[in-house]
């Protein structure tokens, strides 16, 4: 019984698939592997890209399978008509899917036993080649020219005697900085959507994007993690910034963030476990005196992981947390602690780190400055 290994899905937004054909195709559309070989079934529209540009061995047409299907008295064959025809003719009788795989053409596969992949459907996307690498930084360098965008507003803005931040006789916003990152981002080929920049108790909740009028003297977290629309790659980083004088609290928070990231970079390594990196950060935190807990009804210290992998996926493995996993050269992982307090607000820092066979090397050049 011959087995393939298949996915029908789009490659603009399926990383798997992408990372299959390495190129973008809007549609979905159907690539299989058997005996060694990978092919891909794509529309007339594709077709001749795909044979120039797809990372396939055999592109196959799609037009001339439902050609034959209605000839066969298929009067509008759908694409689970056309890959019951490709598997009868490539004689396979059962397929290794991944989870993403849909449902409904999994029932409508005829005689075909169909078997969901535990786990990565590609194992070797958790280990980046030298070409990976170099796409994640430029990604990474799309997420540092927004970063720069936003600083240059942000300490170009007016202190107000209303402790609010001005630009033009107008508070300034997270909003607006938002804007100005995405802006910036676009012209150089990436897109970012969901850019954090939260000021005060707004960064107390790692994912709240931020909004309204920006205060002086408050820490504001600025995370932005781009796609870059010509590979598909994402890049991650984050700066906590405060536009005028941080307060004493403050500092206490962003130095001990900073030396729980430089703890975690010297622990990076091959074979090493991520839980031991976690711990050691969470660790640090506790022997400074910044525990985890919740209190008053939210959770306040350093309550998520140290860091995920980065590549097709702006989360994907391995992870940096309190999971059992051991990390290996090739890994490309941010490094992300953060500490989160009401009353003073949030301070993460996040770096890109390469693990290699003999230490780390981290892909980020941006610098950090708390006061700006």
């Amino acid at each position: 019984m011959k087995t393939a290994r298949l996915i029908v899905a789009e490659s603009e937004h399926d990383a798997d698939m992408l990372y299959a054909v390495g190129m973008f195709v809007p549609d979905p559309f159907i690539y299989f592997e058997i005996g060694g070989k990978t092919y891909a079934v794509l529309s007339d529209l594709e077709i001749d890209r795909a044979r120039k540009q797809a990372n396939i061995d055999h592109v196959l047409s799609l037009s001339r399978y439902q050609k034959a299907l209605k000839k066969a008295g298929v009067v509008a064959p759908r694409l689970s008509d056309v890959v019951n025809r490709v598997l009868r003719e490539f004689r396979v009788r059962a397929v290794d899917v991944p989870c993403t795989f849909p449902l409904g053409l999994a029932q409508r596969l005829r005689g075909i036993r169909v078997k969901v992949k535990r786990g990565p459907f590609f194992k070797d996307r958790e280990i980046k080649t030298a070409d990976e690498v170099r796409k994640i930084s430029e990604a990474l360098g799309l997420a540092e020219q927004g970063m720069q965008a936003a600083i240059k507003v942000l300490r170009a803005a007016r202190i107000g005697r209303d402790g609010f931040l001005w630009q033009r006789g107008d508070k300034l916003t997270s909003e607006h900085i938002q804007g100005v990152i995405n802006a910036a981002i676009a012209v150089l080929g990436g897109t970012a959507n969901h850019t954090i920049v939260a000021c005060g108790n707004q960064g107390c909740d790692p994912h709240e994007a931020g909004h309204g009028p920006l205060k002086a003297h408050r820490p504001i977290i600025l995370d932005i993690f781009p796609r870059d629309a010509r590979t598909g790659y994402w890049g991650d980083i984050t700066r906590t910034v405060v536009r005028g004088r941080a307060s004493e609290p403050v500092k206490a928070l962003y130095a001990t963030v900073a030396k729980g990231q430089e703890i975690a970079f010297q622990k990076l390594r091959d074979g090493v476990n991520s839980q031991d990196i976690h711990e050691a950060v969470h660790a640090s935190f506790r022997k400074a005196g910044f525990v985890t807990r919740r209190r008053g009804g939210r959770m306040q210290g350093f309550f998520h992981g140290t860091g995920h992998g980065l590549g097709l996926e702006i989360h994907e493995l391995p992870r940096v947390s309190s999971v059992d996993v051991t990390l290996r050269a090739g890994n490309v992982v941010t490094v992300e602690p953060g500490l989160y307090y009401w009353g003073i607000g949030g301070v993460r820092l996040e770096d890109v780190a390469l693990i290699q066979a003999r230490g780390v090397r981290n892909l980020t050049t941006f610098p950090k400055v708390l006061e700006i």
